[in-house]
Parts: structure tokens; sequence; C-alpha cells
């Protein structure tokens, strides 16, 4: 064949384009368990960090076994499953498209050093993209013992800021009910927070810190009857 014909390079490149994109389909089925079992590790991770156990990822499954004793799925704020795989595998991405009482959520029930703490689950939307993050709570399921945050591409020194130690330990001793009413936790103006029910926001991120403040307002609205009854 000549190798200087358009026929030759055109070849070339096909069988190329081929080569690649077996290798790539080949590698990403590969590493497809790696991968979800990291992401599976790194979610049990967060979920632990809300009540202050801080592990690596490679402990993250015994130490989530060890502190986590139920996985229970909530609708309507009534108990419809314990299942620990399905409430753990959960998308929170799709559940938040559904009204808060009509939604299937996770609840995540802890014991440490001899107290019971309530985890909830939550998902909304920042400046650039996703928020999430995780609320416990303590036994009397109302008053916030931790949280933690995360984002998938919130401005470094802005929004991003809503992971730091800064904005999270605000919430320890915040609660999201009053006299049996669900209040949630207000994301307010950096330094006009007061009170058990606010925190303050992040200067500059006024974007980031309204999608926070929404979403603490709509995935805590689904357990607030839970916690009623309970």
């Amino acid at each position: 064949m000549n190798v200087n014909s358009n026929a030759y390079t055109y070849t070339f490149a096909t069988v190329m384009v081929v080569l690649v994109a077996v290798l790539l389909s080949g590698a990403s089925l590969g590493l497809k368990s790696k991968q979800a079992s990291n992401i599976s590790q790194e979610k049990k991770q967060s979920i632990l960090a809300s009540i202050g156990i801080e592990v690596d990822r490679s402990e993250s499954d015994a130490a989530f076994g060890e502190y986590i004793k139920q996985s229970l799925t909530l609708q309507g704020g009534t108990v419809v499953s314990e299942d620990a795989s399905a409430a753990f595998d959960i998308d929170m991405a799709a559940a938040i498209k559904a009204g808060n009482m009509d939604r299937s959520v996770p609840l995540y029930v802890a014991e440490k050093e001899g107290d019971t703490y309530y985890i909830i689950p939550m998902r909304g939307k920042g400046l650039w993209g996703p928020v999430w993050g995780y609320l416990a709570l303590e036994s009397d399921g109302n008053t916030v013992v931790g949280a933690t945050f995360d984002h998938k591409s919130e401005t470094p020194g802005l929004g991003a800021e809503i992971t730091t130690p800064m904005f999270t330990d605000q919430f320890p001793g915040k609660k999201i009910s009053e006299a049996g009413i669900f209040k949630s936790i207000s994301v307010v103006k950096a330094g006009t927070s007061a009170g058990d029910y606010a925190v303050d926001g992040i200067s500059g991120g006024t974007i980031t810190s309204n999608g926070v403040n929404d979403m603490l307002t709509d995935c805590l609205a689904p357990y607030a009857e839970y916690f009623k009854n309970i």
C-alpha cells in the first residue's frame, strides 16, 4: 500500500480510532467495580464524619458497619423499608425531584459511645453544579450534632468554603424544629445569624449559600413528621 496515499491515511486513522476506543472501553469496564467501591467508601466516610468519626477510605466499610446500626427508607414520615442496601443505594439526585412528602429517602441510625444519632442525606443546587451533605441529629431528632457538605464545582475561596470548618462548625447545637413545628436552619448573610435556627453564609458566595439554605429546607422537611412521631 502506498503510505503517501489518502486511502492509507484514512485506513490508518480509522484503525487507530477503533483501537483506542476498544482500549478505553475495556479500561472503563475493568475499573467500573473499583470506581463503584471508591464512591461507596467515600459516601460512608461522609456519613460517619457527620457524627465526628473520621476514618481513611480503606477503613470506612468496617467503621460504617460498627457505628451505623440501621439504614431505613422513609416516605411521608413513615418507615417503608428496613433494607439497609436499598436505603444506601437511593439516588438523592433522583429522589429530590419528587415532592418532599412523596419521595423515598434514607435515614441512617448510628450509635456512638452509647448515644443514638440520626443522619440525614441532603442534595441541592449551588452556583455551578450540585451540592450535597449529611446532617446528624441527636436522639431528640431535633438538635444538630454535626454536618458535612461537599460540591461538584463551586468556586474555590467562595462557595467552595461550605466544606470548611468555618462553615460546618456553626451547625452543632442548632435545631430544625420548634415546639414540634419544622423550621429548618436558615443560611443568612454573613455576620447576621443569631439563635438556634440560622448560620452565617459564605461571604462572596451568596448563590451557593442560598443553594445550601434551600437544600436544608427541602431535604429536612421529609423527616420532620418522622421525628415528631418519635
